[in-house]
């Protein structure tokens, strides 16, 4: 979205600053698929491998935990019946409060994972906004839009700034503890 609005604002610019003499000259325009290029660049591949391995464990933590609450679950609705009434109820409140634990641990995991995922996804966006504009300027395009809703395949730079992004080295992303 902020790709968007400064891609139009640039647009917009450029085109206010053209001389009435240059209206005549024919402006380098290429579009570029920014959805694209965040899917298929080496980058976000890289970044949603680093936040695997980054929750691996505590999503195994997590899934355990889980198993074991379904045990202690399963095994409370079996024997329940010829329990006496004060173990029944310190099982059933042990499981609520494993329960309530585990929703606990899951909406923390889930936020971190979140901000997590939206810290990679602004690098990522970063990176792609430097590669395109890098390619702009080296193959001398005047205005780059990103995302139109059609562009000739003669205009359309996806693919070359996708490989300039697959020449460069994905950097290797520092795990947070």
């Amino acid at each position: 979205m902020r790709i968007k609005i400064v891609t139009l604002a640039l647009l917009a610019s450029a085109a206010v600053a053209l001389p009435v003499g240059a209206a005549n000259a024919q402006a380098k325009i290429g579009v570029v698929n920014v959805a694209r290029l965040l899917q298929e660049a080496p980058q976000a591949q890289a970044a949603s491998q680093a936040l695997e391995n980054e929750f691996a464990a505590r999503r195994r933590d997590l899934e355990n935990q889980q198993k074991d609450l379904k045990a202690r679950e399963d095994k409370l609705a079996k024997d329940g019946a010829v329990m006496a009434e004060a173990e029944r109820r310190n099982a059933e409140k042990a499981l609520r409060d494993g329960q309530r634990e585990l929703a606990r641990k899951q909406n923390e995991f889930l936020e971190d994972l979140n901000v997590r995922r939206n810290e990679a996804l602004g690098q990522l966006q970063r990176t792609v906004l430097q590669e395109v504009q890098g390619y702009a300027r080296t193959a001398g395009f005047d205005v780059v839009v990103a995302d139109a809703l059609y562009a000739s395949q003669s205009v359309d730079i996806t693919n070359q700034v996708l490989a300039a992004l697959q020449a460069r080295k994905a950097p290797a992303p520092a795990a947070k503890p």
